[in-house]
């Protein structure tokens, strides 16, 4: 008997399951995006809009949903892209059938983004639509299309992201700057590119150098600005502490300019890194008009390389405060109030440990007078052979800067590193050759890691010696200024003077204070 056949033709589509004879009309929603935010971009991204709208509306079986915009928006990513984001989730919410849109590229430049959300639309039964390639989704060849043209788009984003950060590193290498002026305080844009000072905003930088200098913490200098009704470099009511340290330890400020901080790590992210010698940096000096001098620059770094030192110790509550030290633990001396409650209340400043330290500390209390008063005895004793000292600071400074000899150890240290690197790697390329040996291979591999650990942990403390010597060697060039134009007799108290040159006095149960100033110079008073 011979055998029969009967085909039963399709009656639903297999990505919408719509029946095929149907004849509903589809809900269509247009994209278009244009990725900057300039005046012939606004006229592209206005075309789009309007020729999207009537292309939906010239076919009668399309309902217009709507046209979801980005402006100003990359395509590398669709993380920011919140028109597109917009989109994607009315069509996943079943309120789009088809999008409609320019090209690939309009969709997105990230080979694995553009599949990712075609093929979550694809399962909900919402085809995309690409006019430029005439690309259809659902179409059998389409995946394919848009895996092509997408990785051609990732390309071409890979290619102009390459070619804009040579244009930028070849700017900095001609020493050219470029600063974000709209959030730095400080300066203007001059008509040829370069920083001009704004004298309105580089008395507040002053006035926060100065703060800080004076004994205030970041903390306290935010007080100080926001009680003065000071708007912060984004135009903010609010300060935050890292501006204010940002400011401190911008070099710009000085008239110099550090380029390449940071790079982009991935063109796709757009995520950025700190520079720790991944790519070159250039520091151009003398660049422009500086705030303040390179001298109050340098002893700002060194003041917060003195506090950081002192870790959560430091307090900028008091000119005293981190500036006192118990003779007989160590700790520093801090303010108490005596009598709080009554007529008698009193001041006075004592060791923090005194009592806390199993064994009574026998170091005396003291007054804010009688600290005064220690002071400028050791002033005074320190200014009667102010062209000695000076002399001997100059001779000690010297002596600090020339890091000859720790520059000579970074670098064999560093060409240590290099060479078991170098070791290691044709160790591992031998291996991988002969495959023989894993336990030999194994042992000699934590031979060479071991070598290279501790080479880096010798070249981190020589860089650090020489770091601490060039920091010591700025302070004491700093004293030296301060020394020689500070009044030669010193009658009455200058918080000023106490702040610039002491960096700490110990006092001893003896009744004895030992002054360090900043030129490392030390004056031993007695309390009368």
């Amino acid at each position: 008997m011979a055998k029969t056949i009967t085909a039963f033709p399709a009656t639903k589509n297999i990505f919408t399951t719509a029946a095929i004879a149907s004849t509903a009309r589809r809900k269509v929603a247009g994209y278009a995006r244009v990725s900057t935010d300039s005046d012939e971009q606004f006229t592209s991204y206005e075309a789009q809009v309007d020729y999207y709208t009537q292309f939906i509306h010239s076919h009668p079986d399309w309902v217009f949903v709507k046209v979801y915009t980005d402006e100003g928006i990359s395509a590398v990513s669709t993380k920011h892209r919140d028109g597109f984001n917009e989109m994607v989730e009315d069509a996943l919410a079943g309120r789009i059938d088809l999008i409609v849109t320019k090209s690939v590229s309009r969709f997105a430049r990230n080979t694995v983004d553009s599949l990712t959300t075609i093929r979550k639309l694809k399962d909900h039964g919402v085809e995309c639509f690409f006019e430029k390639e005439n690309i259809w989704t659902f179409d059998g060849k389409g995946e394919l299309l848009i895996t092509i043209m997408s990785s051609l788009a990732q390309e071409e984003s890979r290619s102009i992201s390459e070619n804009v950060t040579w244009s930028h590193r070849k700017r900095m290498a001609d020493g050219k700057v470029s600063l974000a002026y709209s959030t730095f305080l400080g300066y203007d844009r001059g008509e040829d590119g370069a920083l001009v000072v704004n004298p309105e905003q580089a008395a507040i930088v002053r006035l926060i150098y100065r703060s800080f200098l004076d004994g205030m913490t970041p903390a306290l200098v935010c007080r100080m600005l926001e009680e003065r009704r000071i708007l912060s470099p984004g135009g903010k009511k609010k300060w935050c502490p890292s501006t204010v340290v940002s400011i401190l330890t911008n070099e710009k400020y000085k008239g110099d300019a550090l380029l390449q901080k940071t790079f982009t790590v991935d063109f796709l992210t757009k995520k950025h890194k700190v520079n720790e010698g991944e790519v070159p940096q250039f520091y151009v000096h003398g660049n422009h008009d500086a705030i303040v001098t390179p001298l109050e620059f340098e002893k700002v770094q060194a003041e917060l390389a003195r506090r950081k030192s002192i870790g959560r110790g430091y307090s900028g509550s008091s000119i005293f405060a981190s500036r006192l030290v118990c003779g007989d633990c160590g700790a520093f001396y801090g303010q108490k109030v005596w009598h709080s409650t009554d007529k008698y209340r009193k001041l006075i400043w004592r060791c923090n440990r005194k009592y806390g330290n199993g064994e009574k500390c026998r170091t005396p209390t003291l007054t804010e007078e009688a600290i005064k008063a220690l002071f400028l005895k050791a002033y005074n004793l320190l200014m009667a052979d102010r062209e000695s000292i000076a002399e001997d600071c100059r001779v000690m400074a010297g002596l600090l800067s020339d890091t000859t000899a720790l520059d000579e150890k970074i670098d064999t240290t560093q060409k240590e590193i290099d060479k078991v690197v170098a070791l290691n790697n044709s160790h591992i390329r031998t291996f991988a050759a002969t495959g023989a040996g894993r336990e030999l291979f194994e042992q000699q591999a934590a031979e060479y890691d071991s070598r290279f650990k501790k080479a880096e942990a010798r070249l981190e403390k020589l860089k650090a010696a020489r770091d601490e010597h060039l920091s010591r060697s700025r302070v004491i060039e700093g004293f030296i200024e301060d020394m020689l134009n500070a009044p030669l007799v010193l009658t009455e108290w200058q918080d000023q003077l106490w702040n610039m040159l002491v960096r700490q006095a110990v006092i001893s149960a003896d009744g004895t204070a030992v002054f360090t100033f900043k030129g490392e110079k030390t004056i031993t008073v007695r309390m009368e």
